[in-house]
């Protein structure tokens, strides 16, 4: 018989926290109640807002041995989170998580502790904000058969590109801005190297390609070389820059999958995505292409991610059984055949051009054209090689082999471009 009223624990009582604690407490969800805030240093967390027969405290044990129904974990980190989880899961309580790292590498086992145990395990959050792109996999896509993935999935590395593409400023810059606004934390490295949107896209192929995958095998290429200079040369090729995060299913049933920076044809819907918004694109045998696209972070829409959850498990609308595989995960392939950008930075002298297109020659691959624009100093000159569509382990040999020249200023930057 479905219950009428629902005990809620909050595990975190930060930004996400407290942003669904506010919603929960607006009045109109009278069949959710938070009862139990678990946090550390929790007599600074407390807040007058909430009802006062809120229990605070900073034991979990207090929240186990309770009499809630559900658990929300905001607490982040791969441990104690995921140790609580599957505790809560035991002790049967459902829960709802925004914890992309704990769903990704421990997802599969946590849904089956779920089956076992008779709750649900939510995490919508865990993805991309309020954007209900997991929801979306498995009610609204799930009579097709996806074969391709492509996201923008972490909104700091999005505002930083459209700042940078927009006014001209440095990569320095657009990242000190997103830190003022709080898009970016006070170490920003999980986002601009691409760890964070790794672990996503580490759900969304299982989730959408039925894959798991070794999250770690999935390879990254960080968004700190880009200079303003490149949105220069990608408008003149009729494209942009956006960290793409993309798994694909390829002939030979291997899941093809990278995160990194890469030119992105001005045509293209993810190409449209501006600020910190998320999009998630995934392409079907029957359906063809699906968008998702929304704020993909901030308190507020993360909550929204959460409380969404709360409701589906309120109604008992969805299945207790998880969308995750339950094979073992396998190392991903990562190289791509699409058409590249390089750009390098030289001490102008005649026979560069000709030595760079014999060195990729040697690797069986084809210069499409090149790209410099006036004004620059010759003792520091950026120009821009566009390689024809070959496979990535090719260009990563060519550039090595380019390594020998004494003409780099810099160390080339290089993107493939989506075709």
């Amino acid at each position: 018989m479905k219950k009428t009223d629902y005990k809620v624990a909050l595990l975190g009582f930060g930004t996400v926290g407290s942003a669904v604690a506010r919603i929960l407490s607006d009045g109109s969800r009278n069949h959710l109640r938070v009862t139990h805030v678990c946090n550390r240093n929790v007599e600074q967390k407390r807040v007058e807002w909430l009802s006062e027969g809120v229990t605070w405290t900073d034991d979990i044990e207090v929240v186990l041995e309770s009499d809630v129904d559900i658990v929300i974990e905001l607490i982040g980190g791969e441990e104690p989170a995921t140790d609580w989880i599957r505790r809560s899961l035991r002790k049967g309580k459902s829960v709802v998580t925004a914890n992309k790292q704990v769903i990704a590498r421990y997802g599969a086992e946590l849904e089956f502790i779920a089956q076992e145990e008779k709750q649900w395990l939510r995490y919508e959050a865990a993805v991309a904000g309020g954007i209900p792109v997991i929801q979306g996999l498995r009610d609204g896509l799930s009579g097709d058969r996806l074969f391709r993935i492509l996201g923008i999935l972490n909104g700091t590395c999005n505002y930083i590109l459209t700042r940078m593409e927009s006014d001209q400023v440095s990569f320095e810059k657009a990242l000190g801005e997103a830190q003022e606004l709080g898009y970016a934390e006070a170490d920003p490295t999980a986002d601009i190297d691409g760890l964070d949107a790794q672990a996503k896209l580490a759900i969304l192929t299982a989730a959408g390609l039925g894959e798991s995958v070794l999250v770690d095998s999935i390879p990254l290429r960080t968004i700190r070389s880009i200079e303003a200079v490149d949105f220069i040369y990608a408008k003149r090729l009729g494209a942009t820059i956006r960290q793409v995060s993309r798994a694909e299913r390829n002939e030979d049933n291997q899941v093809v999958a990278s995160v990194q920076p890469m030119l992105v044809p001005t045509s293209s819907t993810l190409a449209q995505v501006g600020g910190s918004r998320n999009m998630v694109v995934v392409e079907g045998e029957s359906g063809g292409e699906t968008a998702f696209a929304g704020l993909g972070a901030g308190g507020l829409p993360t909550a929204v991610a959460v409380v969404s959850d709360l409701e589906s498990i309120t109604r008992g609308t969805s299945e207790v059984s998880g969308i995750l595989t339950k094979s073992a995960p396998r190392e991903v392939v990562g190289e791509f055949v699409s058409p590249h950008y390089i750009r390098f930075v030289i001490s102008d002298r005649p026979g560069i051009i000709a030595g760079l297109a014999g060195v990729f020659s040697r690797h069986g691959v084809n210069v499409d054209s090149i790209l410099q624009e006036p004004g620059w100093s010759k003792k520091e000159l950026p120009f821009v090689m566009t390689l024809e569509a070959c496979d990535t382990a090719s260009v990563r040999e060519g550039l090595k082999e380019s390594e020998l020249f004494d003409f780099h200023q810099r160390p080339p930057l290089w993107m493939p471009v989506l075709a």
